[in-house]
């Protein structure tokens, strides 16, 4: 009953393989020319390896003579170091309301002209309110005193840690926001 139809399916299965066997034979001669060009060239020459030189071992002493200590920073003496430069936050100021927030979390929204006066108008990010400020007022967390206010931005200096017990002045600015 179904034998026809399987032998016909048989059929086609056998030549479909055999046609594929023939069209896996092709003609390889190029690839076989391209290895042998390739065996044929002579081998490079490897560099050396760089000769490794020992590492030195140094004892540090806590007494040694003209040698400084790896624990203690590395100042010139003719500069005075940065401690004695006179520039420190000053405790007894009262602190503003803006000075509660970091900078990046403050943001210029526009500029305001009264009579003479050119006030910033500055948002904070914690409680959304705008906020005038003028050149003197104090922004963000180091100190940041406002020099200028201009259409684009507030320009502020702050007074930083210098990481060795000293203060460094920095500039700083909160952009008009887009």
């Amino acid at each position: 009953m179904n034998v026809v139809p399987q032998k016909k399916f048989f059929t086609i299965a056998l030549l479909a393989l055999g046609m594929m066997l023939v069209g896996c034979t092709g003609d390889m001669d190029d690839l076989d020319e391209y290895i042998n060009k390739t065996k044929a060239r002579p081998g490079g020459r490897i560099e050396p390896l760089p000769e490794i030189t020992p590492y030195e071992v140094f004892t540090y002493v806590a007494d040694a003579e003209g040698v400084r200590s790896p624990f203690v920073p590395d100042l010139p003496q003719s500069a005075g170091g940065s401690a004695s430069n006179g520039t420190r936050p000053d405790p007894e100021r009262s602190r503003e309301y803006l000075e509660q927030y970091s900078l990046d979390t403050l943001r210029m929204v526009g500029t305001l002209v009264q009579g003479d006066t050119n006030f910033g108008l500055v948002q904070s990010s914690a409680d959304g309110l705008i906020h005038r400020v003028v050149i003197g007022n104090y922004l963000g967390q180091n100190d940041g005193r406002i020099v200028n206010i201009d259409e684009s931005a507030i320009e502020i200096v702050e007074i930083i840690s210098d990481g060795i017990g000293g203060y460094v002045e920095r500039e700083a600015a909160v952009g008009l926001a887009d």
